[in-house]
């Protein structure tokens, strides 16, 4: 029932390895670029690559590798169904049949498009957590602003998105906890949630979003009154204590980046014909 031992992504943990030394921007173009490949990614060999190339930014960085796996436990039900869903409706014909299940034909093709797409969502996930592992909040916040800064000219707030964005990412461990402890305090007063149907369980939620959803307006009024007493005033004339400066193992780092995401976007069939 402790949600907030399973949700990490949004979390910081300080440590003093070369990835958390890297600039902000430096870390978001390298997710971007992962997060394109894992979408290109055509076959079990790209993916093969790519988890061999996080497993060392997971060593690299210093990270836990359990907390890093402990973070898909939220998501395991959201996992469960798309796979269950690809393997019944992926309109895979012409397969190789495996099983019948009440008139319904799997295929071999179907399964394996199924834990393609399963595994695509468990890396997507582990890449977002390695940027929120080793960025902190306030570093996000500036690498974002700098990276929208050139789309002011067109009105993009820049300084408002990533400031909402970091807050985002900062309040979903609080939230989490806060809905732990309104949960317990319910269940110490006779409320029961892991009983009775579907239906049932949902009506039992609502003692619970009720209060919830009063604890998050009320964080909100005082995180605005705490910007406001600190004379907060938006991102013009804004002066930090230190500025974004590229260094050269930020080049490094994207050129890494760089040419991971291409190895893993290069079909496994293309790699046989290049080394034959």
């Amino acid at each position: 029932m402790e949600l907030t031992r399973y949700v990490t992504i949004g979390q910081f943990i300080p440590r003093d390895s070369a990835v958390h030394r890297l600039d902000p921007r430096t870390k978001l173009a390298a997710v971007t670029m992962l997060m394109v490949a894992i979408f290109v990614v055509g076959d079990f060999a790209g993916y093969a690559l790519l988890t061999a190339f996080l497993l060392a930014i997971v060593a690299i960085s210093q990270i836990p590798i359990g907390y890093l796996l402990r973070g898909l436990r939220p998501i395991v039900f959201l996992l469960l169904l798309t796979v269950i869903l690809n393997i019944f409706f992926s309109g895979v014909e012409g397969g190789t049949p495996l099983v019948e299940v009440r008139g319904v034909v799997l295929t071999r093709e179907a399964v394996l498009r199924a834990l393609f797409i399963g595994y695509r969502l468990i890396t997507l996930i582990a890449v977002t957590s390695l940027l929120t592992f080793t960025t902190s909040p306030v570093a996000l916040t500036d690498g974002i602003e700098r990276l929208l800064r050139p789309f002011r000219r067109i009105g993009v707030p820049a300084h408002e998105l990533a400031m909402m964005m970091t807050i985002a990412l900062r309040f979903i461990p609080t939230l989490l906890e806060e809905t732990e402890k309104i949960m317990k305090a319910q269940m110490a007063r006779g409320a029961v949630f892991d009983r009775g149907g579907a239906l049932r369980r949902a009506r039992a939620l609502v003692p619970v979003l009720v209060p919830l959803f009063v604890s998050a307006f009320r964080r909100a009024d005082e995180l605005a009154l705490a910007m406001e007493a600190r004379c907060y005033r938006g991102g013009e004339h804004r002066t930090r204590m230190k500025e974004l400066r590229f260094a050269p193992r930020d080049a490094v780092g994207l050129a890494v980046a760089l040419a991971a995401s291409v190895t893993i976007s290069i079909p496994f069939t293309v790699w046989q014909n290049l080394l034959r």
